[in-house]
């Protein structure tokens, strides 16, 4: 990060919440409305404008699956016994995953337990 007063924080599935000075209480009680006036007067949090909405890049379903599971691409592949190089080239968006890829990566996310388990047998 270039900004040296910005912290980055990383939450693993299960984790607490990282502690912060955020008001939860206050917010929830607010409505949209004052929530939105909130993001508007902070000069540091600006909503974005829908032009700068659409430049932006959506992030991987098959990383926001790792990432769930709280496993870097390394165990994920691992686990799963998938090519670390084609798992990467999903996550970036170079490749797609075809359809029996697709249905292996739905039942880890149903049950990614059941499979490690099923695939370490494989294995």
């Amino acid at each position: 990060m270039s900004k040296t007063d910005t912290t980055k924080t990383t939450v693993r599935t299960g984790d607490p919440p990282p502690l912060g000075e955020t008001d939860w209480a206050r917010l929830n009680a607010m409505t949209d409305d004052e929530t939105l006036a909130a993001a508007i007067s902070d000069p540091d949090a600006q909503p974005l404008s829908a032009e700068e909405l659409a430049t932006m890049r959506r992030v991987s379903p098959v990383k926001l699956l790792r990432q769930r599971l709280g496993m870097t691409q390394s165990e994920f592949a691992e686990a799963f016994l998938l090519p670390i190089g084609t798992l990467r080239d999903w996550e970036q968006g170079r490749s797609a995953p075809d359809a029996p890829a697709r249905a292996l990566l739905r039942a880890i996310e149903r049950d990614p337990d059941t499979m490690r388990r099923l695939l370490g047998h494989a294995a």
